[in-house]
């Protein structure tokens, strides 16, 4: 209700920003302008229904799963998002209010920003490793947790495009562009957002103490001493990740924290690292199981899990072959990450966009990072 009141609000303060381009003396408002307003309010009204239905079906779909019942065509929205096809807008007319609240936009994290962080925090510095060495470990953490390399392999060349680093991080790809920057904080294999490290160290730390406590018994000397701060370290880290209840709003707003920031440093560090990144897809694969879908995630499904999220990436893979070239994308996002992701837009059906996701992982997977990924197997 609140979310709607402050959206009226907005489109009034446009309307009266756009009518008050008109001298304030009684001179007849300028029928471009009037055509313009029109049109636009229209156009949101007609959005703002469609994004509403979108949420209701949603919410359709999910209550027929807890109750066994089948889910059908009907269930989804079948029609694609409406597109602004009225008259432009006149000059020194103000742009359109965004819908829905505006978001804080937060700061955009990088390696430098995580490393200080984890230092000052933490007094920690993660353990770094070459390309292939890392690559190593990371495929053996991948085959023990059960999953397999052509998994791994794609995931990979999706993320990075075949040739990312341990340390790639969106937008600054390898090699760098100048005057290149992040454009997310998501960083590694398969590119794991701060908000990720966040909520895998609450979930499955003692796992990974675990993992750690493993290793260190093969070790002596200087390097059990070091993995036994490390193993400090990250409990400390998991201490701190549960200081606020488990659910995605807080974990965000706790990984912009300099506590949040060092922990994403362990996506960096040859021991955790691995561990983070390949929890990550087995929490898909698991998420996927427990909703009774037992037929093995091919690499494009288990990339639709890592892109939409574990609930809506299941309502792909779990969708019949011969609905998904009717069912379009947007019934698989919020509004505004749909309108920011230009694949889903330009593939705009399920099928269209596991198609282009295969096509990309074709072609990546011929890459020199990702033949050596596939080598470590």
């Amino acid at each position: 209700m609140l979310v709607r009141m402050a959206r009226a609000f907005r489109v009034c303060l446009f309307i009266l920003g756009a009518l008050a381009i008109a001298p304030a003396t009684a001179q007849p408002v300028n029928p471009d302008v009037s055509a313009y307003l029109a049109a636009r309010q229209q156009f949101d009204a007609q959005l703002a229904a469609y994004w509403n239905s979108i949420a209701e079906k949603r919410r359709v779909r999910n209550a027929k799963r807890r109750n066994g019942e089948p889910v059908v065509l009907q269930d989804y929205v079948l029609t694609q998002p409406p597109v602004y096809a009225g008259p432009p807008r006149p000059p020194g007319v103000p742009s359109p209010v965004p819908e829905g609240p505006a978001p804080m936009r937060k700061f955009i994290p990088e390696i430098d920003d995580l490393l200080k962080a984890a230092k000052a925090e933490f007094n920690f510095m993660p353990d770094m490793a070459s390309e292939a060495e890392f690559k190593r470990i990371y495929a053996k953490t991948a085959v023990a947790a059960g999953l397999t390399r052509d998994q791994a392999v794609r995931i990979y060349s999706f993320e990075t495009g075949g040739n990312g680093t341990y340390d790639v991080q969106a937008g600054l790809t390898t090699p760098r562009r100048p005057g290149a920057k992040a454009i997310s904080p998501a960083i590694g294999y398969n590119q794991l957002l701060n908000t990720n490290s966040v909520g895998l160290l609450a979930g499955h730390g003692e796992h990974f103490v675990d993992a750690l406590n493993k290793k260190t018994s093969g070790l002596n000397g200087d390097a059990k001493t070091r993995m036994q701060w490390k193993i400090a370290v990250l409990q400390r880290m998991i201490a701190y990740s549960r200081t606020v209840p488990n659910a995605w709003a807080e974990h965000d707003n706790l990984a912009f924290t300099p506590g949040g920031l060092a922990i994403h440093s362990m996506v960096l560090d040859r021991d955790m690292g691995p561990l983070l990144q390949v929890q990550k897809l087995l929490n898909s694969i698991l998420f996927a199981r427990s909703k009774g879908y037992k037929t093995p995630l091919t690499a494009s499904e288990l990339a639709m899990m890592n892109l939409t999220g574990d609930g809506n990436g299941y309502d792909i893979v779990s969708m019949p072959s011969a609905m998904r070239d009717h069912v379009p994308t947007s019934n698989f996002f919020q509004q505004g990450g749909y309108e920011r992701n230009s694949v889903a837009i330009r593939n705009n059906v399920v099928s269209s966009l596991l198609a282009a996701t295969d096509a990309k992982m074709d072609r990546a997977s011929k890459e020199p990072g990702a033949r050596e990924l596939a080598a470590a197997f």
